[in-house]
């Protein structure tokens, strides 16, 4: 962390020249020189927005003109967060509350600027670029941003003037370490601790593990010292946990790990001891806070907004992670379970390539896209019944190939005793089967899971398992076949199921990737805003694709 010991090196902020730039860039603090600068670097998908509003939008064009633009265009972007259920018109972007949150972030990046001047000017207990990221950590999270503007009143003071009073407060807070490392991991939802953890490089079944052990030092901690009035007042510092915390948060993870709700990889995984709790707490931290300074200083997290949403999508706001894509082919496997996969991806590459190209077109905007059937009602000239039928008519076929390919008394029964002993602890949850075992798994008897998590969980023998139970090791034998066989039974009565929603899944990854890769013929971003005519270059690419493909080019 750079340190500033006088006033003169907190760097100059640039002007921004025009509106746009005021609604279309991010603030970049450039520490390589001294004194250090600031630069406004641009979002292309923001100012692609802009420009689509002031082409189409009658009203956003008045504003412009307007002697109050700033007020007066902050507060358009606001309506359109704030409205219950907004009305799209036909050209405007399916994300466009997403995109007018990042407009006002952007706005706001001077507001993070002036206050956290204002606090440092006043008490330099911490570097001035530290008060900053505090107060754009605060900007860039899309549940503060949406609380302030809805509690905004527009009689009181302008909308900046508002948000830079609020962030004051913020830094202020911060400033009495309110915002400890300790607060880091208590504060921060389930979904951005995973995420950490994911760019941090952990993978299954720690990132489980650990989460699930934060969820139980969170309550100790919240009740012993933040919540203790005899420890802490409001507003005090975040006080450090003693080992009589960790020690109550490990005892409840060991003893509600065997329970229905706890995730698989926990109630596979053993008891744990003191130590690793606190080691899994310190990993939670680290994560954290390099996960804030990825958010706030990379250009990529900021800028990303994907206007492909795939078919019912919700419009959240501002969701940082991207769709997981339930795929059966990331990982290979020796299972006998791959080949038919392998022979079913041939055989649907085949269906396609006698599709016609109209046909293809549907599949393109539907799939790639992400286009609702009334969507495409209006841009094919078809009737939704028309075009629900086509769809319905294509995967019938796909299904028919799969469920040619799909012999499952041939391969159901080695694929369970090998996911068993391979992938028990750490199924891949985005493989359809693996997750479908999962499930499967909760229909056994409480005896016969505990048998399962301590015979392929934590890998003791069927001896060991025997000693701990008071049973016959026949008796442990059979409760382990048993629960084979109904596994097996469960997958192949679930299989109808899995193959339907695997012929959604690959068509999705299918064209959605064909789309990826006219965007990079064309050198068009992922993340443009759509307009007919571009949506209708990007398709014409993509059928130039699949039909260079098909003649083996």
């Amino acid at each position: 962390m750079t340190t500033y010991s006088h006033r003169e090196t907190i760097p100059i902020l640039p002007e921004r020249r025009n509106n746009t730039e005021v609604f279309c860039t991010y603030l970049m603090l450039d520490t390589q020189n001294c004194p250090p600068l600031i630069k406004w670097q641009n979002i292309p998908a923001l100012k692609r927005n802009f420009e689509l509003y002031q082409k189409h939008n009658q009203t956003f064009r008045q504003l412009l003109s307007q002697q109050n633009t700033i007020q007066s265009l902050s507060m358009f972007w606001r309506n359109i967060i704030i409205a219950s259920a907004p009305i799209l018109e036909e050209w405007e972007p399916k994300n466009s509350r997403k995109l007018a949150l990042q407009h006002l972030a952007s706005l706001f990046e001077k507001n993070c600027y002036y206050a956290s001047k204002k606090v440092w000017l006043n008490s330099q207990d911490r570097s001035w670029d530290e008060y900053l990221s505090s107060a754009r950590i605060f900007v860039y999270s899309s549940d503060n941003l949406v609380k302030v503007l809805k509690s905004y009143d527009e009689a009181q003071a302008t909308l900046d003037t508002y948000l830079q009073q609020t962030l004051i407060k913020e830094i202020k807070n911060y400033q009495i370490c309110k915002f400890s490392q300790w607060r880091l991991v208590v504060k921060k939802s389930d979904k951005e601790l995973r995420e950490a953890l994911q760019r941090a490089g952990y993978q299954e079944p720690y990132i489980s593990q650990c989460i699930f052990a934060r969820k139980y030092f969170q309550q100790v901690y919240r009740f012993n010292k933040v919540q203790n009035p005899a420890l802490r007042k409001s507003g005090d510092k975040w006080l450090e946990p003693d080992s009589e915390d960790f020690q109550a948060a490990t005892e409840c993870y060991n003893a509600e790990k065997s329970l229905s709700c706890a995730p698989h990889e926990v109630s596979a995984g053993s008891s744990i001891s003191i130590e690793q709790m606190q080691a899994w707490m310190k990993t939670s931290i680290e994560a954290l806070k390099k996960y804030d300074q990825v958010i706030i200083y990379s250009s990529e997290n900021i800028q990303n907004v994907s206007p492909i949403i795939q078919p019912q999508d919700s419009d959240k706001l501002w969701d940082a992670s991207e769709p997981e894509i339930i795929s059966l082919e990331a990982e290979e496997s020796d299972s006998e379970a791959n080949p038919l996969l392998n022979q079913t991806k041939l055989d649907f590459h085949e269906q396609l390539d006698r599709l016609k190209p109209d046909q293809h077109k549907i599949l393109l905007l539907y799939y790639g896209v992400g286009l609702k059937q009334k969507q495409l009602e209006t841009q094919l000239g078809t009737s939704q019944s028309a075009i629900s039928r086509r769809l319905n008519t294509i995967k019938k076929q796909l299904l028919r190939t799969l469920i040619q390919q799909s012999q499952p008394q041939a391969w159901v029964t080695n694929y369970v005793v090998e996911w068993l002993h391979k992938d028990f602890r750490a199924p891949r949850r985005s493989d359809l089967i693996e997750a479908a075992l999962v499930q499967s798994t909760k229909k056994l008897t409480v005896e016969a899971q505990h048998i399962l998590f301590r015979r392929y969980g934590q890998q003791l023998n069927e001896q060991q398992i025997a000693s701990q139970f008071g049973l016959s090791l026949l008796d442990i034998k059979t409760i382990i076949a048993e629960s084979q066989h109904k596994l097996q039974a469960y997958l192949i009565k679930e299989l109808p199921l899995w193959e339907k929603e695997y012929v959604e899944e690959w068509l999705k990854s299918f064209y959605y990737s064909k789309i990826c890769l006219a965007h990079e013929h064309l050198n068009l971003s992922l993340e443009i805003a759509y307009d007919w005519e571009t949506m209708d270059k990007i398709v014409e690419e993509c059928l130039k694709i699949l039909i260079s493909q098909k003649k083996g080019e």
